[in-house]
């Protein structure tokens, strides 16, 4: 792989953008998944199905592309322990579907662990020698919490702070303990278009005037503005209107400021839309390299303000969202587009995606 044809300039009034390439050739969708995915933290809805001492929750982190299978436990002294669902002996995936259990076991040799992913016995292994060794241990897979919400790496290049911590700071006058998933509100989305120009498209609310009539005239355009943290940035919505706004406490930074929407993003693919009725998480998951899975998670606070403000009318903003990234990835595909330039007061948050993509590939 060639690094250099990669680099983003840092001086975005002089840098080009990724190339085309980049989008369309399968060996750099292919080394996204360990040089960019594997070392990011990824969220992975809730820790809900695992609220007493024996429950065991099976997962796979982003199906179809890491594919990879984990359980999430909740030990009898009540620790909560992200494991791989791979059994040490021969492979086999050991839990398919929600239980509780004092402990877990493979059905197909009847090998054994504790909640905690500690080996604990196994049949007709008598005269095994050097067994069992921590090799026999179910894997340790790196998470957090951030109240009921989980977040979990395969190798994280940092720790989570590093990626959500702005995010966690900025919200927090907010009760997101009394967020509670709707299910009815929840939904995914297949696009035709690479990850990337989904998560470009969303940087950015240059677009907003001329692909979102209805959220355009919500939002004051002249006071959307952009702030870059080191993993992850924040969009913020100005209300035009000055109505369903977030009652921002004093000593707060946005105390007295009119804003309707927080929409933070953070590296690769995941984005966090606090709006004054809850949250909506939205998750970039690739599936080919110009096919993606984008999943809407609703979480609602006050269901009255739901229909409101820059909030309102989520799906219909997600098919235009859609619509104009599956055309860009048309005109990227039609190779009469090599680089393009960004806008310095407009393009900020994707200059700053592409320089955290072209470090990670390097």
């Amino acid at each position: 792989m060639n690094e250099h044809k990669f680099e983003i300039n840092p001086d975005i009034s002089s840098a080009e953008t990724l190339p085309a390439e980049f989008y369309t050739d399968d060996r750099y969708f292919e080394i996204s998944r360990t040089k960019i995915f594997s070392r990011s933290w990824q969220y992975i809805h809730n820790t809900e199905y695992v609220k007493a001492p024996g429950q065991i929750f099976p997962f796979t982190l982003l199906e179809k592309f890491l594919d990879t299978p984990l359980i999430l436990t909740r030990d009898k002294n009540d620790r909560l322990h992200c494991l791989s669902n791979v059994c040490t002996h021969r492979g086999n995936i050991l839990i398919e579907g929600n239980c509780t259990e004092k402990f877990i076991r493979c059905r197909y040799h009847g090998r054994r662990f504790d909640l905690d992913g500690k080996f604990l016995s196994m049949p007709e292994f008598e005269e095994v020698k050097n067994f069992p060794s921590a090799k026999d241990n179910l894997a340790d897979i790196p998470f957090n919490t951030w109240d009921k919400f989980l977040f979990v790496s395969l190798n994280p290049i940092a720790p989570v702070q590093d990626f959500y911590g702005d995010m966690f700071s900025r919200i927090s006058f907010l009760p997101v303990d009394e967020f509670v998933f709707d299910v009815s509100r929840s939904r995914d989305y297949l696009v035709n278009a690479h990850w990337a120009l989904y998560c470009e498209n969303y940087l950015e609310g240059f677009h907003i005037p001329y692909v979102h009539n209805s959220l355009n005239e919500k939002l004051d355009y002249s006071g959307y503005t952009t702030e870059l943290f080191r993993f992850s940035n924040l969009q913020t919505g100005i209300s035009k209107g000055g109505d369903v706004c977030f009652d921002i406490p004093a000593g707060h930074p946005d105390h007295g400021k009119n804003i309707s929407a927080y929409y933070f993003w953070i590296f690769p693919n995941t984005m966090f839309n606090f709006y004054p009725w809850g949250l909506s998480v939205n998750i970039v998951k690739p599936l080919k390299k110009d096919l993606s899975k984008v999943s809407f998670l609703t979480y609602v606070y006050d269901e009255s303000k739901i229909n409101d403000g820059a909030g309102g009318a989520l799906d219909k903003v997600e098919r235009e969202d859609e619509a104009i990234v599956e055309n860009v990835q048309k005109g990227i595909n039609s190779g009469l587009y090599v680089r393009g330039r960004y806008s310095v007061k407009r393009e900020t948050g994707t200059h700053h995606f592409h320089r955290l993509i072209s470090d990670f590939l390097r």
